[in-house]
């Protein structure tokens, strides 16, 4: 989108700033993509994280970009197999078996993340979102208090007066299908921690519905009205409501009317949608139609941060994605 919403460019200002000054070390797997290359020279010429590409060495030497090659690296490959046989053997996965897998790029990445050798790692670029979450899954693991992985878009919006100066949390608009109510509230616990990560503000969370505090009936709302009920209870200082209307979460005036006395009707800057399929659609209405820009997915829940990217992603792309996994690893 070549009209960029003033809130996504201060937002990713700030985002770089904060990177800068961590020093993080963030790992690609698709270490020969051109656009990878493109995103890891700049990465490393802004001083912002210190990137390692997995693949041989180009001739033409990017500065300030690590080369790690998996077929002439003996010593990390047995290390990463041995992590891996470790973490997979309950599930039947052989030495033999678990040498061939961490010589996979995508796998090795991952590997060097859950051994503490990276900071975060960024793929997706060529591997599908299927192959990508698996690796970081099986490699680096769930966070020990999350029940689930999930993901976060964040939506700089046109109008600043919305959400956080014009930023806003979606989820889960990628990940999570179908979530049942104890799903909902991992998601909403996990989404309020990038709002205070990403958008540096405290969340007000409004879990979202056809429905506000009643006016609709069914399972569908009564999904939301659980799911609320468990978040008060495992995170009761959380700024959170539901069930709400979209309009009662976002405008002041509607929400006032809808749901008189939240102190997250008409204010919220994190919105939990009841279903994939309503987020994503939701995501990309608010993009196309309000000229919003999204920036995600992010990943949430693992142990470290590993990203998804987009296969028809730019440099740009990736190299906005590297900050934000800097960021989340300071987090964990």
């Amino acid at each position: 989108m070549a009209d960029i919403p003033a809130s996504a460019t201060d937002f990713m200002s700030g985002l770089i700033e904060r990177a800068r000054k961590l020093k993080k070390t963030i790992a690609f797997p698709e270490g020969t993509d051109p656009r990878v290359l493109e995103a890891a020279a700049r990465l490393a010429r802004d001083g912002v994280v210190r990137p390692v590409l997995i693949g041989a060495k180009p001739a033409n030497a990017l500065e300030g970009v690590e080369f790690v090659d998996p077929a002439t690296n003996a010593r990390l490959a047995e290390k990463y197999a041995a992590l891996y046989h470790e973490r997979r053997r309950a599930k039947g996965i052989t030495h033999l078996e678990a040498a061939a897998v961490a010589k996979k790029p995508l796998y090795f990445a991952s590997l060097m993340v859950g051994a503490g050798d990276a900071d975060g790692s960024v793929g997706g670029a060529v591997n599908s979102t299927a192959e990508t979450v698996r690796a970081a899954l099986h490699a680096v693991g769930p966070h020990p208090r999350a029940r689930l992985v999930s993901s976060v878009f964040i939506m700089a919006l046109r109008d600043r007066s919305r959400g956080h100066n014009g930023l806003m949390a979606f989820a889960d608009c990628a990940v999570v299908v179908d979530p049942n109510p104890v799903q909902l509230a991992d998601i909403a616990i996990a989404t309020a921690e990038s709002t205070r990560v990403l958008i540096d503000t405290e969340p007000k969370v409004a879990l979202l519905s056809f429905s506000t505090r009643g006016s609709g009936k069914g399972p569908m709302v009564d999904k939301v009205v659980e799911a609320m009920e468990i978040l008060k209870a495992r995170a009761p200082e959380m700024e959170a409501d539901g069930e709400l209307q979209a309009d009662a979460a976002v405008d002041a005036v509607v929400g006032k009317g809808k749901a008189p006395g939240s102190k997250v009707a008409g204010q919220a800057n994190t919105l939990i949608f009841p279903s994939l399929e309503s987020a994503n659609i939701g995501y990309k209405l608010v993009e196309r139609l309000g000229g919003a820009m999204a920036i995600g997915p992010f990943m949430q829940g693992l142990a470290k941060p590993a990203n998804d990217l987009s296969r028809g992603c730019s440099a740009e792309d990736i190299y906005n994605v590297a900050v934000v996994t800097a960021l989340q690893s300071e987090s964990k």
